[in-house]
C-alpha cells in the first residue's frame, strides 16, 4: 500500500467516526434519556395536564379524558433494561387498585421486581368500580371508567411504548374493587385480555352477598361511616373520598332484589359469567384470606363471595388458581389474613411468575 492511499484510508476511518459520533445518542442525550420518563404522545382521547413525574422505569402521568371527569393519573413500571434493547418488546399487566385509592399508592415491591414485563395501574376513581354508570348526570360528572380503561388507556400504551399488543401478552389483575374490575373486564373483553386476577376482590355482587353490594352502594351515597377504609385499608385523613354522595342507583340501578329491578347487578356480577371466561380461554387465579373470622373485617365477607366464584368455576369444569391463605400464617411474613397491603405483596409474589411464564409461553 502507498502512502498516498494509506493517507485516504485513515481519512475515510476518521470521516466516518465522525458520523457515528454525529448520529449515536451518547453524553448527555443519552443521561438524560436514562433518568427521565420517556416521551408519551396525547391521543385516543387522552390529554396530558403536566409533564411525566417519577425516574426512567417508575413514573406516572396526569391525564384529563372526556370520558371521566377531572384528573387522573396513570402509573407506569418498566422493567429495569427497557432502554437497553430497542427492538424489544414486551407483554403489559394492567394493575387495577382498591377504592378509594389512587394509582401512585400503588407501592408494591412485587410489581417493580419483573424484568419481564410492563405494568400499568391507571387510575379508577375512590368508587368509579370500572364501569360506566348508568347515571351520568350526577354531581360527580362523568363516569365511563370502561370506556376510559379498555378504549383509551390500551391502545394509549400500546401507541407509546414497546408492547406485545395482542391479548396473549396482556393480563388484568386487581385488589379488592380492582378485582371486582379485572374479572369484568375480562368478562366483557376476553378478546383483550388471556390472564385476570382478582385479589381479596368484591367479585360476587349477586342478592347472596348483599352485603357486598351494599358495601358499593355505601361508597355511592358517601356512607363514610360505614365504610372509610374497609375497602382498601386508607381513607385519607377527615375529608371523606366518597365526596360528592350520589344517589343508590347511580352506578347499575336498583339494588334491591325484587321483580328483576335488580338486573344489571347480576349482568355485571362476576360470579354469574364465568363461562364467559371459560368460552374465551382465559386463565384465571384468585386469592382471599379470611379476615381471622372478624366479622368487622372486609375479607371476611369475601372469602365468601370468593368461594362462590370457586364454585361456578368448579361447575362449569374450568382449571383455574386459587389461594385462600386463611389467617395468613403461612402466606409470607407480612400477612395476617387482612384485607390490607401486606397480604396482596404476597399475591403478587406468588402471581407474576405466573404471569411471567403464561406470557412466555
Amino acid at each position: 500500500m502507498t502512502r498516498k492511499s494509506s493517507r485516504w484510508r485513515m481519512a475515510a476511518v476518521a470521516l466516518m467516526a465522525a458520523i457515528v459520533a454525529m448520529t449515536t445518542p451518547t453524553g448527555p442525550a443519552q443521561a438524560a434519556e436514562r433518568t427521565a420518563p420517556p416521551p408519551m404522545a396525547d391521543g385516543f382521547g387522552l390529554t396530558q395536564v403536566d409533564t411525566a413525574t417519577g425516574g426512567p422505569t417508575n413514573f406516572y402521568l396526569t391525564v384529563t379524558t372526556p370520558e371521566v371527569a377531572g384528573t387522573h393519573h396513570i402509573k407506569i413500571i418498566l422493567p429495569n433494561g427497557y432502554y437497553d434493547d430497542p427492538a424489544r418488546r414486551y407483554p403489559v399487566l394492567y394493575f387495577l387498585h382498591g377504592s378509594p385509592d389512587d394509582p401512585i399508592q400503588q407501592n408494591y415491591p412485587a410489581l417493580t421486581a419483573s424484568d419481564q414485563m410492563i405494568t400499568v395501574i391507571p387510575d379508577g376513581g375512590a368508587r368509579g368500580w370500572y364501569a360506566n354508570w348508568l347515571n351520568q348526570k350526577t354531581q360527580a360528572g362523568a363516569q365511563n371508567w370502561e370506556n376510559f380503561h379498555l378504549k383509551q388507556v390500551i391502545p394509549f400504551i400500546d401507541a407509546n411504548l414497546r408492547t406485545i399488543a395482542t391479548r396473549k401478552a396482556r393480563a388484568v389483575a386487581g385488589v379488592s374493587m380492582g378485582g371486582f374490575g379485572a374479572l369484568h373486564y375480562a368478562q366483557v373483553r376476553p378478546d383483550l385480555f388471556s390472564q385476570t386476577a382478582s385479589l381479596s376482590g368484591d367479585i360476587d355482587l349477586s342478592a347472596r352477598s348483599m352485603d357486598l353490594r351494599l358495601a358499593v352502594v355505601a361508597s355511592l351515597i358517601d356512607a363514610q361511616g360505614a365504610i372509610c377504609g374497609s375497602f382498601s385499608g386508607v381513607c385519607g385523613g377527615a375529608e371523606s373520598p366518597y365526596k360528592p354522595g350520589v344517589d343508590s342507583d347511580a352506578l347499575f340501578g336498583s339494588p334491591y332484589p325484587v321483580f328483576n329491578v335488580d338486573r344489571r347487578w347480576n349482568e355485571v356480577d362476576p360470579s354469574q359469567h364465568m363461562d364467559k371466561l371459560k368460552a374465551g380461554g382465559v386463565g384465571v387465579s384468585i386469592y382471599v384470606g379470611n379476615g381471622r373470622g372478624s366479622v368487622t373485617d372486609l375479607e371476611f365477607w369475601l372469602e365468601s363471595a370468593s368461594r362462590h366464584v370457586k364454585d361456578a368455576m368448579d361447575a362449569l369444569g374450568m382449571s383455574y388458581s386459587y389461594v385462600d391463605y386463611g389467617d395468613g400464617s403461612a402466606w409470607g411474613t407480612q400477612c395476617d389474613g387482612g384485607h390490607n397491603a401486606g397480604c396482596w405483596e404476597q399475591d403478587l409474589r406468588d402471581l407474576i411468575p405466573r404471569l411471567e411464564r403464561s406470557f412466555a409461553a
